[in-house]
C-alpha cells in the first residue's frame, strides 16, 4: 500500500483547503521543496503534487515550484501532478521535467478525446482523477456536479489505457471524516487498472482498512490533512502499512 503525501501548492505555498474551497486555506510549508523533501526522508516513495491555482485558472501557475520540487526529489522517488493540465504540450514539458505521472481530472471529463491523445503520446504516464459526490462525478474544481457515474467514466477511460484512477469523495476531503472505503472498492472491483484512494484520510485506521481491501485493486491512498495536523504519523503509517502487507 502507497501512502502518497500530498503537497497542494496555491501562490507558492504548501497548503490544504477544506472541500476544495480556495477561501478555506491553511499554510502548511513556505518552503515546497523542503516539504518534499520531509516526506522523501520519512519514507514516500511516491508524492502527490497539486497546483490549485492551476486547477481553476486552466493553465499551470505553480510551474517554479513544482520544478523546484522535482530537482530537489524528483530523481529518487516518483511524483504525480495534477491541476490545470489540458494540453499535450504541458504534459511534455513537465515529464521532460522529471514528472512521473500526470493527473488529468476535469479536462478528461470535458474533453475526452485529449484524454486519448495523452494516453497514446505519452502512455504509463496518465492518471485520471475522478472526484465525484453520491457516485456522480465532479468538475471544475469540484463547483460543477454533472451526471456521469463514478464506474461507468472509470471504465471508459480504462479502455483509453490511463495507468490508474484515483478516486476523491470531494464531501470528505480536507474533513478527516475517514475514507470512503465502500465507494472507493466498487470502483476499484469493477476496473482492472489500480485506483488510489483519496479524500478524508483520518488516522491509522484508515490505513489498516484500505491495506484490507488491497487485494481488490486498491493501491494506495493519497495523504493530505492528517498528516499536516498530526492525526498520522506519517512514517509510522508506512511502517504498518508495510507489516500489514509486505
Amino acid at each position: 500500500m502507497l501512502l502518497i503525501p500530498a503537497i497542494d501548492l496555491k501562490d507558492g505555498q504548501c497548503v490544504r483547503l477544506k472541500q476544495g474551497d480556495m477561501d478555506q486555506t491553511t499554510v502548511f510549508g513556505e518552503n515546497p521543496a523542503v516539504m518534499a523533501r520531509s516526506w522523501v526522508k520519512k519514507g514516500a516513495r511516491r508524492l502527490h503534487l497539486v497546483d490549485l491555482n492551476g486547477a481553476f485558472a486552466g493553465h499551470p501557475k505553480n510551474e517554479q515550484a513544482i520544478r523546484a520540487i522535482l530537482k530537489e526529489v524528483g530523481s529518487e522517488v516518483d511524483v504525480q501532478l495534477g491541476g490545470g493540465i489540458r494540453d499535450l504540450d504541458t504534459i511534455e514539458r513537465y515529464l521532460d521535467a522529471g514528472l512521473r505521472y500526470v493527473i488529468i481530472g476535469t479536462a478528461a471529463v470535458k474533453n475526452p478525446g485529449f484524454l486519448q491523445d495523452a494516453c497514446t503520446a505519452f502512455g504509463g504516464h496518465i492518471i485520471v482523477g475522478l472526484d465525484a459526490k453520491d457516485g456522480k462525478v465532479a468538475t471544475d474544481g469540484w463547483s460543477k456536479l454533472t451526471k456521469h457515474d463514478v464506474v461507468d467514466l472509470g471504465k471508459k477511460f480504462e479502455d483509453y489505457g490511463v495507468e490508474s484512477i484515483i478516486y476523491t469523495d470531494i464531501g470528505r476531503d480536507g474533513m478527516l471524516a475517514g475514507i470512503n472505503i465502500e465507494a472507493t472498492v466498487k470502483l476499484a472491483q469493477a476496473l482492472s487498472i489500480p485506483v488510489i484512494a483519496s479524500g478524508g484520510l483520518k488516522g491509522i485506521e484508515d490505513i489498516e482498512a484500505l491495506c484490507e481491501v488491497e487485494d481488490e485493486g486498491v493501491e494506495g491512498v493519497i495523504c493530505g490533512r492528517a498528516i499536516y495536523t498530526g492525526d498520522l504519523d506519517f512514517e509510522s503509517a508506512q511502517i504498518r502499512a508495510d507489516e500489514i502487507n509486505p
